[in-house]
């Protein structure tokens, strides 16, 4: 989350018209992530997130995204529900942007997480895997290992700015693992963002998900792989919180031998990803725009460990 498109409060009470939701008391923007614009509503009932979705977000794949929250509701998970506009579509335009409004989901947002955290984030993403059965419609992932080579490409002399020789280190790198992917192992739905801060936690107990904007239909044990990197230290790349998540997974659903094998590029490979959206980010920063823009560093620090050992996590 984040806020590129600076919202009046005239511009948004003439939006909220073409809701049923009660007066608005106050709205501000919300700092925390990179992707879209995002505020807190605060009504006289309560409190809404409004995201304003920008130019990485298809529009196209709106119905996709708000419609498997809507899902995952339906088979008991706590995660952000659409609200409805009065003509019962999910998304509106504000600004010139397509825009949504879902619930407040209770909970404290953690930056980072305990091990016993890590374990219970493990357990809510394997049913959050399993609540997807029964859901139709498919996202390819735009952001997989067929793109990683023209991100690589597009950032060009930007990642040399970053680090001497990254561009050529990233551009092998993304060649190897796309030779290297496995394109059989079970697959469905995935949430392909799933941090701490993304978790929403009571304690040491998961109260729920957001941020579904970069779901979509891929190998789970992909997904399982982007969770245990992100729920890694930053500042100290340590397998324990990984191996703790990738505990608490099992215990819901056991991962395959297949799986298990395929792990390490799968390591590799998020820690590829994350490193070149955050270098992106950080290579072309938005004047203006109240936004927190990530370090990449830590991303190609976690990638160079799991390719020093590919048995990181199991050390």
């Amino acid at each position: 989350m984040a806020v590129y498109t600076h919202v009046s409060r005239e511009e948004l009470e003439d939006f909220l018209t073409r809701y049923d939701l009660p007066p608005l008391v106050a709205h501000h923007g919300i700092e925390a992530g990179v992707e879209n614009s995002n505020y807190f509503l605060d009504t006289e009932d309560g409190r809404y997130v409004l995201t304003l979705f920008e130019k990485r977000v298809a529009e196209e794949d709106l119905p996709y995204f708000l419609g498997l929250t809507e899902h995952l509701r339906q088979k008991g998970m706590n995660v952000p529900a659409p609200i409805h506009l009065k003509d019962g579509d999910m998304i509106g335009q504000l600004c010139g942007r397509p825009a949504a409004i879902v619930t407040f989901l209770q909970g404290v947002s953690e930056k980072s997480a305990n091990l016993a955290q890590a374990r219970a984030a493990g357990t809510l993403l394997a049913q959050f895997h399993l609540s997807t059965d029964g859901f139709e419609p498919e996202r390819a992932n735009d952001l997989g290992p067929a793109d990683w080579a023209l991100m690589v490409k597009g950032l060009g002399d930007g990642l040399n700015k970053i680090e001497l020789g990254l561009f050529g280190n990233l551009r092998a790198e993304a060649e190897h693992l796309m030779a290297s992917w496995p394109s059989q192992l079970p697959r469905g739905q995935i949430h392909a963002d799933f941090f701490p801060d993304n978790v929403m936690f009571d304690g040491d107990s998961p109260a729920g998900v957001i941020d579904f904007y970069f779901a979509c239909t891929d190998f789970f044990a992909y997904d399982l792989a982007i969770a245990m990197n992100a729920f890694t230290a930053e500042d100290a790349p340590s397998p324990d919180l990984g191996m703790a998540l990738m505990q608490g997974y099992e215990t819901v659903r056991p991962l395959s031998r297949e799986e298990k094998e395929a792990l390490p590029l799968f390591w590799r490979g998020s820690a590829l990803r994350f490193a070149l959206t955050r270098a992106h980010d950080f290579i072309h920063q938005v004047p203006g725009s109240l936004v927190q823009v990530k370090d990449p560093k830590p991303w190609l620090a976690l990638l160079g460990a799991h390719r020093q050992s590919p048995g990181f996590f199991s050390a």
